[in-house]
């Protein structure tokens, strides 16, 4: 692993060189040496905290980890204390409201909610299912939407028409931050044969021809439009990675014009990075760089680690700018 220089310009743009001030990041991909995969990235006054899925030294499941400077990550403590009836602890991401927090999971494949009093737990699990109607429910994300101010959820459930397979849905939350307020939207469905899971795959007591996979949702809202950024393919593949869609109404339709042949955000490079995807997407300490915080495997395919690089706005949309693991020196923003 090689140290990477990130420069970020604060200042306005008509400014010199000389007269801009700047701050440098050092920081190191993966950004933490444990398993950390489908990292979500937030923060909490002046500290940044991240969760993901994994064991976490503690003997917990999904290890949270802090920074003070976005660049240094320690491990704090696993979220959740192992329960007796639950065996996958699956894309944990955590949402605040009034004080308190909300950790949401997939638990045997089925989304819930723990609650703490602060960011890094101890979570308590409600014993509540958010979907009990449905089989396969994961990938939640809260979403505060700046424009009606309600609170949305997104996640990925299956369908069986068109191109069968996982994909995305959103509803909104009522105020206890755990119960569907309504009927669950589909956002976005598969499109494309790069988000093929697996062909001929054995599930629902049939063998479907090819099942695809659309999942991982992030949502922001930039320049007037919600951006849903998703993962594609097979998690255990360097097909996984990442597109972006976009729509004009938090509930769609929404469109993916780059990711008609392979994943257009990040996707996997030879000799440089293995199946990167389940990211989110944060601004950085300028508050003008938005940073995709990503997983992607080491090299001998036994840990997915926690990663992230500076998105770039094209005028086609956002790519991740120069993704691997190695040594690189950035200067922001970039155009």
């Amino acid at each position: 692993m090689e140290t990477r220089i990130l420069t970020i310009s604060l200042a306005l743009a008509f400014l010199t060189p000389a007269a801009r001030g700047e701050t440098t990041l050092e920081y190191t991909n993966p950004l933490w040496d444990g398993y950390l995969a489908d990292p979500f990235a937030f923060k909490v006054g002046d500290t940044w905290y991240a969760v993901g899925t994994g064991e976490a030294p503690d003997g917990r499941r999904m290890p949270i980890l802090k920074s003070e400077n976005f660049t240094d990550w320690e491990f704090v403590a696993g979220a959740l204390e192992p329960m007796e009836d639950i065996d996958e602890y699956w894309a944990p991401e955590i949402a605040e409201k009034d004080g308190k927090f909300y950790l949401y999971w997939a638990g045997n494949r089925k989304m819930r909610v723990a609650v703490a009093d602060k960011p890094a737990g101890p979570y308590k699990d409600t014993g509540k299912l958010m979907f009990p109607d449905l089989e396969f429910s994961i990938d939640g994300h809260a979403f505060h939407d700046p424009k009606s101010k309600d609170r949305w959820f997104f996640f990925a459930k299956d369908f069986f028409d068109q191109r069968p397979g996982t994909a995305l849905a959103a509803v909104k939350l009522k105020d206890d931050m755990m119960t569907p307020d309504g009927e669950p939207v589909t956002v976005l469905r598969a499109f494309a044969d790069w988000q093929i899971y697996e062909r001929d795959r054995d599930l629902y007591d049939r063998k479907w021809p090819a099942w695809h996979t659309v999942e991982g949702p992030a949502v922001i809202f930039r320049d007037g439009s919600y951006q849903l950024f998703y993962s594609g393919g097979n998690w255990q593949t360097p097909g996984y990675g990442v597109g972006r869609a976009v729509s004009e109404t938090i509930t769609g339709p929404y469109v993916d014009k780059q990711s008609k042949e392979r994943a257009a955000v990040i996707h996997s490079i030879e000799g440089k990075l293995i199946g990167p995807g389940h990211n989110s997407v944060i601004l950085g300490p300028d508050g003008e760089t938005w940073f995709n915080i990503y997983h992607s495997w080491n090299a001998d395919r036994t840990k997915r680690q926690m990663c992230m690089d500076p998105l770039v706005w094209t005028a086609d949309g956002p790519v991740t700018h120069d993704p691997s693991r190695g040594k690189k020196k950035v200067a922001l923003p970039l155009k």
